[in-house]
């Protein structure tokens, strides 16, 4: 046999290309996910700087409310709001249950349907461009105006009307940015799997997905505390009490009866929820993104 013809071990579509390298300053990071991590993020000036400033607000707002003797119906100082959450934990626990239910509930249920929703968009531009508008029309209508009609349409059902207003709120945010991310995909890429015949659900599964990933994260990110907005104002609109009574139920209450530091304590249950959702939200989405992403890599210095 003639020695210019090659050999099958050494014919091109037998060799192997050489796997690309990533500079030393990109490189991810090899410790696992643990609590020498989160100790590093804790302790991060972006996280220790607001935190100062938070407390010299709150020194700030004692000393201005002690200086000014302001009355209790007016302006509590936050000494008293903590002492009130204190003294009425029996009572606010069961209502932060009662919302933070309904916000989890509206959270997945956005969550699960906005993906699914932006698949069958990217797979269709006609199904995109028919109802997309309709999805925008259903985010800028005002939750307060409709919040009343969707509570008398499922009258039986107090608690699936909020999670629907609740919904509603928080569904729009992985829509939008769900589809941007599977429509966002490299051109170079989508060729690349065409000419290797990949089919449409390969090319959803291995690129369209995964280079959608950071886009569906930021709108969970941002889904997750106007899921608890949407349910604060559906508890607003549907003034439940009893044991279905929320957070909103309570400074309403609170409200009308001038008890200030408990309806300032409430409040408090309320942001402190909204935060540890995004603070969550935040972690889970770096901890899928820290290996290969530029927005969670953890760069050398």
């Amino acid at each position: 046999m003639s020695q210019d013809h090659p050999t099958a071990a050494t014919r091109p579509s037998q060799v192997q290309p050489p796997l690309p390298t990533v500079p030393r300053g990109l490189a991810a990071d090899p410790s696992p996910w643990g609590w020498s991590m989160l100790l590093t993020k804790v302790t991060a000036p972006e996280v220790i700087a607001p935190v100062i400033v938070g407390i010299l607000f709150l020194v700030l707002w004692e000393g201005f409310v002690r200086v000014a003797q302001m009355p209790t119906y007016l302006l509590p100082g936050p000494l008293l709001v903590f002492q009130t959450l204190i003294q009425d934990w029996s009572i606010l626990l069961p209502s932060l249950l009662v919302t933070l239910k309904i916000t989890i509930v509206a959270f997945i249920t956005a969550a699960v349907l906005g993906l699914l929703i932006a698949i069958v968009f990217t797979q269709s531009k006609w199904i995109e461009r028919s109802f997309f508008p309709y999805a925008v029309i259903l985010q800028t209508t005002p939750i307060v105006a409709i919040a009343p009609l969707i509570i008398i349409w499922l009258r039986n059902s107090t608690f699936a009307a909020m999670i629907v207003c609740a919904w509603i709120v928080a569904f729009f945010p992985i829509l939008s940015n769900t589809t941007l991310g599977l429509n966002s995909v490299d051109r170079n890429l989508l060729d690349l799997f065409k000419l290797y015949r990949a089919n449409r659900w390969q090319t959803l599964i291995y690129l369209r997905l995964p280079a959608a990933m950071p886009y569906f994260l930021g709108g969970l990110r941002i889904s997750g505390g106007l899921a608890l907005i949407g349910a604060v104002v559906a508890e607003f609109v549907a003034g439940t009490g009893g044991q279905k009574a929320g957070l909103a139920y309570q400074i309403l209450m609170a409200s009308y009866n001038l008890q200030i530091p408990r309806m300032f304590a409430a409040l408090t249950l309320i942001t402190a929820l909204g935060v540890l959702i995004f603070v969550i939200l935040s972690m889970i989405s770096d901890f899928l993104l820290r290996h290969w992403h530029e927005s969670a890599i953890r760069r050398e210095v």
